[in-house]
């Protein structure tokens, strides 16, 4: 693939090909998850401050240990979660990408994200990866390692929440890291404020930071530091709140990562430039962003991507999803004033597709060749965890924001979900989401050509 693509110019007047696809059957074939209220202890060199998380999450401070409930907003129900903070340590969740490549032990390396979901509300949720390992015999998740994220020699570009602190740990009023690749000695982390890509050692230590570029121009998040308000949107920064890089792909044989905008470029005024993503080559060897640009088109009813990892040298995983939340069986009635019991918003789109970053079309869009439902998952052998599984038709994956995905083998993928801790749920009304693991059959899918 050897295409560059104005963001300013060509971009916005092509117009995207409409979706078409094989869906591919899917059958749970494992189950297991990381309770909603998992905490890790900070490193024993962080502030005193890390110790309890969540404190800024109403806006003003607010020191009492478990004293806010958490909720999910009137878009999902309102419905209370039974998880409240601040916390006590640092909230292992939410999962927020897999690497392709796995520790010497076995272990995925997963990515846990900004915290509690802005800049603002995050500066004391530190940042970090974890060496997990879902066993599906048992139903359980080991986390076997979390590295926190540090810039001790000063690479990153800004001044950083903790910068007067001798050990100058990252945290989610920093960068928010959403996707993830391991390389040799090395870990590459997508982030969505800059948007930036983080370079770092297996310790977490920091560096280079590599802002964004696409044609030759540097492209701006609401979030950069350099972005000011008033700001306008499509001329001051060009990538969406939240729209920065939650997908981000190595690429075998080349070594090239290929970064995936999660929402649509702005153009000048702050309109998309259409219902397609950006992806974006960069060569981690060089530190250098190639040139190279393709296009992701997003199928009806898709409003963002949650990850993306190669299968082979050409083809790739990538996670499309909806803003919804819940199981569509629990869907609140049109006109319901009562949405206790009920989901108002529930999920409608949630995919797993297979693309070939080889075949790509004039207008620069990336062939899709077809994808699984995750809403429409067979469980003939009911390997669904009790209390996890619909009470009848096909098992479900209905969550906010699925945001991990990697292959397994020949014929499996492993999948799993971002639970936003303590804001989201999606399996039980008044029930914070557990982030679940789930090991899935895909053979057709993943032979598709």
């Amino acid at each position: 693939m050897r295409l560059s693509i104005s963001v300013f110019a060509l971009a916005g007047m092509l117009a995207a090909p409409a979706v078409a696809e094989e869906t591919f059957p899917a059958t749970l074939a494992g189950h297991a998850y990381l309770p909603a209220l998992s905490l890790v202890e900070p490193p024993a060199d962080a502030p005193r401050d890390a110790w309890i998380s969540g404190k800024f999450t109403q806006g003003a401070r607010n020191e009492q240990p478990m004293s806010v409930m958490g909720n999910t907003g009137g878009n999902y129900g309102a419905h209370d979660t039974g998880i409240a903070l601040p916390f006590i340590g640092q909230p292992v969740q939410g999962m927020s990408g897999f690497a392709m490549n796995r520790a010497e032990d076995g272990a995925y390396y997963v990515l846990t994200d900004n915290g509690f979901g802005s800049k603002r509300n995050s500066p004391d949720a530190m940042l970090f990866f974890h060496k997990m390992m879902p066993d599906f015999e048992t139903g359980t998740v080991a986390r076997r390692d979390t590295i926190f994220l540090s810039d001790p020699d000063r690479k990153v570009p800004f001044r950083i929440a903790y910068e007067g602190t001798e050990s100058r740990y990252l945290t989610g009023a920093d960068f928010d890291t959403e996707s993830i690749q391991v390389i040799d000695d090395e870990v590459f982390i997508g982030d969505e404020f800059g948007p930036y890509i983080i370079r770092a050692g297996l310790d977490g230590v920091v560096r280079e930071v590599y802002a964004t570029e696409l044609d030759g121009k540097e492209l701006h998040g609401p979030d950069t530091y350099s972005v000011y308000v008033p700001a306008s949107a499509g001329s001051d920064y060009q990538v969406q709140r939240s729209g920065g890089y939650e997908g981000m792909a190595l690429q075998p044989g080349t070594g090239l990562l290929w970064a995936m905008l999660e929402k649509p470029i702005l153009l000048e005024g702050g309109e998309t430039e259409g219902p397609f993503l950006r992806v974006i080559a960069f060569d981690p060897e060089a530190g250098e962003w190639t040139g190279e640009s393709g296009k992701f088109q997003l199928a009806d009813g898709a409003t963002a991507i949650g990850d993306f990892n190669f299968i082979d040298e050409t083809r790739a995983l990538v996670i499309e999803r909806d803003n919804g939340e819940g199981d569509a069986a629990q869907a609140c009635a049109e006109d319901a004033t009562d949405t206790s019991d009920c989901y108002p918003n529930p999920a409608r789109v949630k995919n797993i597709v297979l693309v070939d970053m080889s075949d790509v079309s004039e207008d620069g869009f990336v062939r899709r060749l077809g994808h699984v439902d995750l809403l429409d998952i067979a469980d003939p052998d009911g390997v669904a965890l009790d209390g996890m599984a619909p009470a009848e038709g096909p098992f479900t994956f209905p969550f906010f924001t699925i945001e991990d995905v990697v292959r397994v083998d020949e014929t499996h993928i492993l999948v799993a979900n971002d639970n936003n801790l303590p804001f989201s749920g999606g399996r039980v009304p008044g029930q914070a989401a557990h982030n679940e693991f789930i090991l899935l059959s895909v053979p057709e899918l993943l032979s598709a050509e």
